[in-house]
């Protein structure tokens, strides 16, 4: 396989996984949550920050480092405007993943917290579940773009 092919399938494979697991991890996080079940939310809050560490968070490294290396052996100019709204989508999805973790882990910490001392969750949980859902929202879209522009290669200006 040369080096092109072998840059192309990783980046399609992370991107996969970057995806699929956003998708994956959210789900489960929005259905615990939905249910109510404070040990339901304790345990699933404490894999999906598990697996955004490990799949998300080594997907999200690879992206970039990959998607560099099939710009420079595709010959492409790294400032084409599809490649440029590309980093700015990708850079917007990175801060709301950043922001989603960090209330992953507050959630995680408080369902936990309601859970053994077989309490209700607090107000602070409700704040929080709200703040990760519309933050998951701008990054999602932002990854549907740049699939969009990743096939389509659009002259944008």
């Amino acid at each position: 396989m040369d080096a092109y092919l072998f840059f192309k399938w990783l980046h399609i494979v992370s991107s996969t996984i970057l995806f699929g697991t956003g998708i994956g991890t959210a789900a489960q996080m929005w259905l615990a949550h939905l249910r109510g079940d404070v040990p339901a939310i304790a345990t699933v809050t404490r894999n999906v920050v598990f697996v955004d560490w490990i799949f998300t968070g080594t997907s999200a490294v690879i992206q970039p480092l990959s998607g560099l290396m099939l710009i420079v052996l595709a010959g492409y100019d790294l400032w084409e405007s599809w490649l440029v709204l590309t980093y700015g989508l990708y850079v917007l999805a990175a801060i709301c993943w950043f922001r989603v973790v960090w209330l992953q882990i507050q959630i995680r910490n408080i369902a936990t917290v309601a859970r053994d001392g077989q309490t209700s969750l607090p107000p602070d949980y409700y704040l929080y579940m709200r703040q990760w859902f519309w933050l998951g929202w701008p990054a999602f879209i932002s990854l549907v773009i740049i699939f969009g522009l990743m096939v389509g290669r659009p002259l944008l200006w």
